[in-house]
C-alpha cells in the first residue's frame, strides 16, 4: 500500500497543472495524454453537473520501477580526530563566550543595583539632614519667639511694678499731706 501512495505522489508530481486544465478543455487532446502514462490509467468521468471528475487508477507496479524510486542518502564524510577536536573547540569557545556575556550582564546588573542604592542612601541622608536642618530652625525660632515673649511680659510687669509704686507714692504723698 505504502508503495503504491509513492508511486501515486510521483505521478502526479509529474502530471503538471497546465496539462490537467488543457484536457479538461479539450477533450480530442486529452485522448492523447491519458495514453502516455504507463502504470497510471485516468478516465473521466462525466457524472458532475459542476465540471469535469478523473478516476485515477494506478497500475501495479513492477520489480524494475522499486529500484527507481529508491533514494540514496548522501556518502558520509570521513570525519577525522583532528576535525573532532577543532568543533569541540569551537563549541567550549562557544561556551565560554556566552559565560562571558552572561557575567557580565550579571555584572552590569549588580553595578546597577549597587549605584541605584547609593543614589537612594545620598538621597535618604539628604532627606534626613534637610529635616533636621528645618527642626532645628523650627526650634530655634521657637525658643527666640518663648524668650521674646518671657521678654515682652517681663517688660509688662516691671512697668506694671514701676506703675504700682508711682501709685504707692502718691498714696502716701496724699495721707502725708491731709494728715
Amino acid at each position: 500500500m505504502a508503495k503504491t501512495a509513492i508511486a501515486y505522489k510521483e505521478k502526479m508530481k509529474e502530471i503538471s497543472v497546465l496539462s490537467l486544465i488543457c484536457s479538461c478543455l479539450y477533450p480530442e487532446s486529452r485522448k492523447n495524454i491519458m495514453g502516455d502514462f504507463e502504470d497510471l490509467d485516468i478516465k473521466p468521468i462525466n457524472k458532475r453537473a459542476s465540471g469535469q471528475a478523473f478516476e485515477v487508477i494506478l497500475k501495479p507496479s513492477s520489480p524494475v520501477s522499486d529500484v527507481s524510486h529508491c533514494i540514496t542518502s548522501p556518502p558520509k564524510k570521513d570525519i577525522s580526530l583532528e576535525d573532532i577536536q577543532k568543533k569541540l573547540e569551537a563549541a567550549e569557545d562557544r561556551r565560554r563566550f556566552q559565560e562571558a556575556q552572561i557575567l557580565q550582564a550579571l555584572a552590569e546588573k549588580r553595578e546597577h543595583e549597587r549605584d541605584v542604592l547609593l543614589k537612594a542612601m545620598e538621597e535618604n541622608s539628604n532627606f534626613s539632614r534637610m529635616a533636621e536642618e528645618k527642626l532645628q530652625m523650627k526650634m530655634e525660632q521657637s525658643e527666640e519667639n518663648r524668650m521674646a515673649f518671657l521678654a515682652a511680659m517681663m517688660d509688662r510687669l516691671q512697668e506694671k511694678e514701676r506703675h504700682a509704686d508711682e501709685v504707692r507714692k502718691n498714696k502716701e504723698a496724699r495721707e502725708l499731706i491731709t494728715a
